[in-house]
């Protein structure tokens, strides 16, 4: 069975996104941009078309791959959704909670498939310390503490990155990939406490966050996140701590001590990314899952319900972090909503969140 793609964005996921398809054999129709002139290199690359709008490229195709700006998932995935088409849509899996619901819907409605690419499950280390944690190799968990380090995303024209209204900052933007783990590690969240340096310091060149999160479990999730290091830098790192054992993990871990220095010129690219190790890209692990649920069925190791799990903890962290309030997650909100659904079919509010 061949599925035609259709990638909308082509910035430094949508050209790694475009690689990880052309892995699996899969025909790119074409790429859509903002102008579409950006978008002629690489579908020149990739033998593709470019797309003058949305409504041509979801005409198209089989498959919807979002790779825009966080705050044009939600309309951009409702209507594929709407059209039937399935839909791979880059983490965080939208601006709002609202937003992110409302795709939920949309695709359960279509009955379309919706994957959200949380790619650091794909990552050996990470997805090995949850294997281990659920074998019960460490007994229960306690406390964990995750980090993601890296350098404020830079672009020449238009950093939508650095604007929170788009972006949701660091708390959404880079930290939401360690609660989407620590989620798939301890269980679900049931309150957020978070502090930001940006909170303070609106016009601070750097941004540092600090989420606490508690566990139904009892267990307890530091996670630190930094916009501060020079280009190319990006650390990470994990320790899981259980009543018979700890596993961990640090991607410096083979240099003990390094000089971090600015550089007036880096390669870097514009948003940071961990490297890894493995000849197999995560990126094309990630895609070839999703590629096999659409050609097979099955689930994909990141569902949909842990894309909106991670997007309703990240904005509780933003709430968190404006109001210095300890945030609860109201799961009996989303219980009600479950039962609701399985009932009538239908949400019990409704759509909403298309801005």
């Amino acid at each position: 069975m061949h599925m035609k793609i259709g990638i909308i964005g082509t910035g430094f996921m949508g050209s790694t996104h475009a690689a990880a398809w052309k892995k699996t054999g899969t025909k790119i129709a074409g790429f859509l941009a903002d102008p579409p002139s950006e978008a002629e290199q690489i579908a020149r690359e990739y033998g593709a078309h470019v797309f003058s709008s949305l409504e041509e490229l979801i005409e198209s195709v089989d498959v919807v791959d979002i790779c825009s700006p966080t705050h044009l998932h939600s309309d951009m995935a409702i209507a594929a959704a709407r059209a039937g088409r399935h839909i791979v849509c880059e983490k965080p899996l939208a601006r709002t909670v609202e937003q992110g619901e409302a795709m939920l819907d949309a695709c359960r409605i279509a009955g379309v498939r919706l994957f959200v690419a949380h790619v650091v499950r794909y990552f050996p280390e990470y997805a090995l310390a949850a294997a281990r944690v659920h074998a019960g190799d460490i007994g229960k968990v306690g406390t964990a503490q995750y980090r993601r380090l890296s350098y404020r995303p830079k672009k020449p024209v238009g950093n939508w990155f650095l604007d929170e209204e788009k972006s949701g900052g660091i708390l959404l933007d880079l930290m939401i990939h360690d609660f989407d783990i620590a989620r798939w590690i301890a269980g679900d969240v049931v309150s957020v406490y978070a502090k930001k340096v940006s909170s303070f310091r609106k016009e601070s060149p750097a941004d540092y966050g600090m989420v606490i999160l508690t566990h139904a479990s009892g267990a307890l999730s530091h996670v630190a996140g930094a916009w501060a290091y020079p280009p190319p830098v990006f650390k990470t790192g994990f320790e899981v701590c259980g009543d018979a054992g700890v596993i961990q993990h640090d991607s410096d871990s083979e240099s003990p001590i390094e000089a971090l220095l600015k550089q007036e010129k880096s390669e870097a690219p514009d948003v940071g990314l961990p490297a890894s190790p493995l000849a197999e890209s995560p990126y094309d692990l990630e895609i070839a899952d999703f590629y096999r649920c659409l050609i097979e069925g099955g689930e994909p190791r990141v569902s949909a319900a842990d894309g909106l799990a991670a997007l309703k903890i990240a904005c509780a962290a933003i709430e968190s972090a404006k109001t210095g309030q300890v945030i609860a997650l109201d799961s009996r909100r989303e219980e009600a909503r479950q039962a609701e659904l399985e009932l009538t079919g239908e949400p019990a509010t409704s759509k909403g969140g298309q801005r």
